[in-house]
């Protein structure tokens, strides 16, 4: 939940009432009719195949060791196969060839919905300055966890699997 305190529009201090059937911040006695709705942030996730193998990589603000898929928001005017080729573009250097979406997925701790994609991709790796390291793996060696884009993981190798 947001830290708002006071109104964004009018500056009067929030209070809690019910709004679309749920407790949010709003303005007392409708002020100026501020709701803050405080909505999921539309994130794209690619698991990303390249040469055959799995790309996982390493945020430069995680700990050594902790791995994911490639991920960024949703940009205006931008679908969300159009946002996973460019982030795959701009994090790893690299051209999607294919973009297959796996599912979406409701990130509560982080207030996202991730939208999940499966991309094949090409060229020759860049990392940008996000990015730490990457490390390719066979994709019979990929394993999941268990939060955040690890469920498109698990559905990905799940719909592998039975495919």
């Amino acid at each position: 939940m947001s830290d708002y305190r006071y109104c964004p529009q009018c500056g009067a201090g929030l209070v809690r009432r019910e709004a679309g059937g749920l407790m949010r911040p709003t303005c007392p006695d409708d002020v100026c009719g501020f709701v803050l709705w405080d909505n999921p942030v539309p994130v794209v996730a690619a698991l990303v195949e390249y040469g055959g193998r799995m790309l996982l990589a390493r945020n430069v603000a995680w700990p050594e060791k902790a791995f994911g898929l490639v991920t960024g928001f949703l940009e205006r005017d931008e679908t969300p196969d159009q946002a996973v080729a460019r982030e795959v573009a701009e994090e790893l250097g690299l051209a999607a060839t294919a973009v297959d979406l796996i599912g979406l997925y409701p990130f509560p701790q982080k207030n996202q919905l991730l939208i999940a994609y499966h991309v094949v991709a090409a060229g020759e790796i860049a990392l940008n300055e996000e990015l730490a390291e990457i490390r390719l793996i066979e994709p019979e060696r990929l394993k999941a966890w268990d939060y955040g884009t690890g469920f498109a993981v698990r559905d990905w190798l799940a719909a592998r699997a039975a495919g």
